[in-house]
């Protein structure tokens, strides 16, 4: 499905809301459209209508008395009343003049010793004349000064009716966007979580995160500005066009030469700005992704003296980003406001030429108010084109914005089940499991061993040995390519993701701590875990007594990444949010390596206790924290090489034994 359908399936989703707003746009362009024609009809009918046939009366009503007589515009006899003899008023310049007889003349008007002439030459027509005060005047247009005003008052009104619908509308409209943006962040938030951890390993964290706020903000621009001008704009120019062709047809179809013209530039323009915002889009999916780097490493970067390289390499993106904004901001500057005066022109020029022409022929003379109504709407024409130009570059970065978060939320993602099963035994198996992160590049090699319930596993081997690697295949981050993992003798990939974890904790090396309190990070906010079963796992594991010199204890302010705390800290909160889950099967990823020894003498007491009732896996970095463990398999390059308890391996005086002499030869020399 297209970026465009896409975008209108989520459209659809409040359609009521648009269509809402659609109908009071429409009441809103059909109520300022109208001012046009009433001043054409105020022109035409009020102020040049003094020009029109006047009537002898004897009827005051709307009637005007002059020289002892009363006369009444023809327009207002009613169809009862017998009216008397005719009798006309014109105008000359600011000057008007009173004649008491029919007149059939017309032409160039003259006036010159009470005589007004009509035409030139042997066919001038002369009628004796009086001009009019400026009270005179006054008088005449008395009977039009209400219904003026009654014009102007419906003018205001319709001003006003425009006004509340257009606001009404921009409401409806932005309100429908943002639930649609509410909607779509979730969507590509949800989908974030449901993508396999190996999405994430060649994507940094600045390009998801633009997506889901800066490309999705775009997109909001997109149904609020964009689409409100071009609901807007179309509504307005139909509006326009149905004027014009109420009032001169010929004139119409003549300006609708416009429309194939901007629609042939809406397709130039877009082939050109569409590479360049895909660009500009890219570049600051880099560079947020850069900034975000930066920050995080800022004190190796930093420590390391490294400030103009990464100054560099952010320059460098930052140059790129600045030359596309500037090839959209010379096209835009070349086709956007050029065009539109280009074509203004053009129509001002088929105008003149139009009415110019059929001035020449008496049969096509038009009205002064016709004239004004049609400069009024020609005038108004370029306003919604010049919105739709202007909108263009925004609609195309709304597309290609658009274009990206869709390319997320199509990335194959998991189904998140919510089923349980009970608690499980904690009978983990693996039988000649082979892994590779690439291709066939395997880190596990027909790896074979058993954790019964209940028992301690160690795990270690010299980096890239693919300790890490079994606890990824154990948390399914990943799938093995060959052999079976058993789970009380089910193979997990037969249950979700979802489920394998629910009875699984693990303590990373580098343990992530969440912006909130210590409390929340240890219960991650989950409602089943209770304030005292918090405070148990804390005294559990012994942090209570390296808590205690916190002001809030255990309400403590955590900010990003627990920054102000130690990494001991931060490691024993993180050993009590895996048991306040009460897993079945604990992991612990080298998770003392970076404790110091008397929080490790701390956790170390702790274990004992701890590890009853589940089986635990330990990555080692420090041998002696499995030296009581049940079974220890040492790696080396994907493959277990020894097997067997800490007493079995140092008799045996291989691999094992030698690490463990190394380690302990380095701790005596220091």
């Amino acid at each position: 499905m297209s970026t465009g359908k896409r975008l209108y399936q989520y459209g659809l989703m409040y359609k009521k809301t648009i269509i809402v707003a659609l109908i009071m746009l429409t009441i809103s362009v059909a109520a300022e459209l109208a001012g046009p024609f009433i001043a054409k009809k105020m022109i035409d009918d009020h102020i040049l209508g003094i020009e029109e046939t006047w009537i002898e009366t004897g009827d005051t009503k709307d009637a005007v008395p002059y020289n002892n007589t009363f006369y009444k515009r023809e327009a207002y006899l009613n169809d009862d009343e017998d009216g008397g003899s005719q009798a006309h008023i014109y105008q000359i310049g600011l000057d008007f003049y009173f004649v008491d007889e029919p007149v059939e003349a017309e032409g160039e008007r003259m006036y010159e010793n009470g005589l007004l002439t009509f035409g030139t030459g042997d066919e001038a027509t002369g009628y004796p004349a009086e001009e009019l005060t400026a009270d005179q005047v006054f008088a005449f247009y008395t009977p039009e000064i209400p219904r003026m005003l009654w014009l102007v008052a419906l003018y205001f009104g319709l001003t006003v009716v425009a006004a509340i619908f257009h606001f009404g509308q921009e409401f409806q409209l932005q309100r429908s966007a943002n639930r649609i943006i509410q909607k779509m962040r979730t969507q590509v938030f949800n989908h974030t979580q449901r993508l396999p951890i190996n999405y994430f390993d060649n994507l940094p964290a600045g390009k998801v995160v633009a997506r889901i706020t800066n490309d999705t903000e775009a997109i909001r621009e997109l149904y609020v500005q964009v689409l409100g001008q071009f609901f807007h704009s179309g509504v307005y120019i139909t509006g326009i066009y149905v004027a014009l062709f109420i009032l001169d047809p010929n004139l119409a179809a003549i300006c609708l030469i416009l429309l194939p013209i901007l629609y042939v530039w809406m397709m130039f323009y877009r082939k050109y700005a569409s590479v360049y915002n895909q660009t500009v889009r890219s570049k600051v999916s880099e560079i947020n992704a850069s900034v975000n780097e930066a920050i995080q490493g800022m004190s190796i970067i930093q420590a390391f003296r490294s400030e103009s390289r990464i100054q560099n390499e952010f320059e460098e993106k930052n140059t790129t980003h600045f030359q596309f904004q500037n090839k959209l901001l010379n096209l835009n500057a070349l086709m956007s406001y050029n065009l539109v005066n280009v074509l203004r022109n053009l129509t001002f020029v088929a105008f003149i030429w139009y009415f110019g022409g059929a001035s020449l022929t008496a049969e096509s003379v038009v009205t002064v108010g016709v004239l004004y109504a049609f400069v009024d709407y020609l005038t108004r024409l370029f306003q919604p084109v010049t919105s739709i130009v202007n909108q263009l570059a925004n609609l195309e970065l709304a597309l290609v914005a658009a274009n990206r978060v869709f390319e997320l939320m199509d990335e194959d993602g998991e189904e998140v089940k919510d089923e349980r099963i009970e608690r499980i035994k904690g009978h983990v198996a693996f039988k000649d499991v082979s892994f590779a992160y690439k291709n066939d590049d395997y880190v596990l090699k027909n790896l074979s061993f058993e954790a019964k319930p209940g028992q301690t596993i160690g795990l270690v081997g010299h980096t890239g040995s693919g300790k890490s690697s079994i606890m990824n295949l154990l948390f399914r981050f990943y799938d093995c390519q060959k052999g079976e993992i058993l789970i009380d003798g089910q193979n997990i990939t037969t249950l979700s993701r979802q489920t394998v974890r629910d009875h699984m904790g693990i303590v990373l090396q580098d343990p992530y701590l969440f912006t909130g309190t210590i409390a929340s990070n240890v219960s991650l906010n989950d409602p089943s875990i209770s304030r005292e079963r918090i405070e148990d796992a804390l005294k559990a594991v012994g942090a209570d007594q390296v808590l205690t010199n916190l002001e809030n204890g255990i309400d403590e302010p955590v900010i990003e990444k627990g920054s102000t705390l130690s990494s001991g800290q931060r490691q024993l909160i993180s050993f009590a949010r895996a048991l306040a889950f009460d897993p079945a099967v604990l992991v612990l990823d080298e998770a003392t390596s970076s404790v110091d020894t008397e929080t490790e003498s701390v956790i170390q007491r702790a274990m004992d206790t701890l590890k009853t009732g589940r089986t635990t896996f330990i990555i080692a970095h420090r041998l002696s924290t499995i030296r009581n463990a049940d079974q220890i398999l040492v790696l080396d390059r994907g493959q277990i090489v020894e097997r067997g308890t800490h007493d079995d391996l140092m008799a045996s005086r291989g691999k094992y034994y030698q690490m463990y002499e190394l380690q302990q030869g380095k701790q005596q020399a220091g």
